[in-house]
């Protein structure tokens, strides 16, 4: 399983989830786990999806969600598992 960690932060507004579930739908890619928080007006979500299906690159995949976070006034990384998980050891 090709797991990879998707997060979005900005302040919250209608849709943002919505938008990036169908983009992930939309290519295949299975959320595994997700959690979400509002703080004082800012939304922040985590997610850890199986891109194993995925009909496209990790790195078209960051770029697009780069890019649809920017359509929507967020921040959308996406990162590897063990490349998230190495660069959170302590």
């Amino acid at each position: 399983m090709n797991k990879t960690v998707i997060t979005v932060v900005g302040r919250d507004t209608v849709g943002i989830i919505a938008k990036v579930c169908t983009w992930l739908a939309d290519h295949h890619v299975n959320i595994l786990n997700i959690s979400q928080t509002i703080v004082d007006g800012y939304f922040n979500m985590m997610m850890i999806v199986d891109t194993d299906q995925c009909d496209t690159s990790h790195a078209e995949m960051a770029e697009a969600m780069e890019q649809l976070g920017s359509s929507i006034g967020v921040l959308i990384r996406c990162q590897k598992e063990e490349i998230f998980d190495k660069m959170h050891r302590i």
